[in-house]
């Protein structure tokens, strides 16, 4: 019986919802072909992933499935901003590992999940490089800058930490469970897990309030306060009754 393929990367499609399964390190390119003489191109490629992303239409889902220790920042920022790009509504899932740069890519998702017992890693680049004095400072130089929007990346969305505190972490080399990613804002939720916050819904108006509890937290109280209260007025002009507004009004300060 002849040997079975291993799995690094599924795509499938059922009732407009497109699966598409990360298993294995981004990669630019696959196995050695001895028929070609050349390394084939990776199905967990940039290159792949734009293919597949172009058969899906804008109004389906995507549902991305992630088990990989990451792999090249070239090919997975690519994936990154292609997935964020594309129209669909994508929700992404850990269901091994997102180490590295497939982190990054989990980010790329609207809503971002992670099993029980899976795990993330952040830790800063490297390069394997030669030269001389010059040159290898100039390669450092490039990795700092690098480093910079990876986090800022990550910033976009994070809450509970500074991006100082998220260098530090980075040059440890840390390892996120889904309760520490939840904290730090890096995922939505947690699989089989009730939420508790009453701010964690699809609600819109209840989502708009999310963010300006996020800007109490950075900004001047007086200025947020006057947008929240401009935000308030115009929801109540469409439903005065709204008792969940008031609800996420009092979340904020208790």
């Amino acid at each position: 019986m002849g040997k079975l393929p291993k799995l690094y990367y599924m795509f499938s499609t059922q009732d407009n919802v497109h699966n598409i399964y990360l298993y294995d390190d981004i990669q630019e390119k696959g196995d050695w072909n001895w028929e070609t003489w050349t390394r084939d191109d990776s199905e967990t490629s940039a290159k792949h992933f734009q293919e597949e992303l172009a058969q899906i239409p804008e109004t389906d889902e995507i549902c991305l499935y992630i088990n990989s220790n990451g792999g090249s920042v070239k090919e997975g920022t690519a994936i990154y901003n292609q997935l964020k790009r594309h129209g669909a509504h994508k929700t992404g899932y850990v269901d091994g590992v997102a180490h590295s740069i497939a982190f990054v890519i989990l980010q790329a998702c609207d809503k971002r999940v992670m099993g029980e017992g899976t795990s993330a890693l952040i830790h800063e680049m490297w390069v394997c490089t030669a030269g001389n004095a010059t040159e290898l400072r100039a390669e450092a130089d490039k990795l700092d800058e690098m480093m910079k929007s990876s986090r800022a990346l990550f910033m976009q969305r994070a809450k509970n930490i500074t991006e100082d505190e998220l260098q530090q972490m980075m040059e440890k080399e840390t390892i996120l469970t889904p309760d520490k990613a939840l904290e730090y804002g890096f995922i939505d939720e947690i699989a089989g897990r009730e939420t508790d916050d009453p701010l964690n819904v699809s609600d819109e108006p209840l989502q708009n309030i999310r963010k300006m509890k996020e800007k109490f937290q950075k900004n001047d109280f007086s200025d947020t306060l006057k947008e929240f209260e401009e935000l308030v007025g115009e929801d109540k002009k469409d439903d005065p009754e709204d008792a969940s507004m008031m609800d996420a009004f009092l979340n904020i300060f208790l």
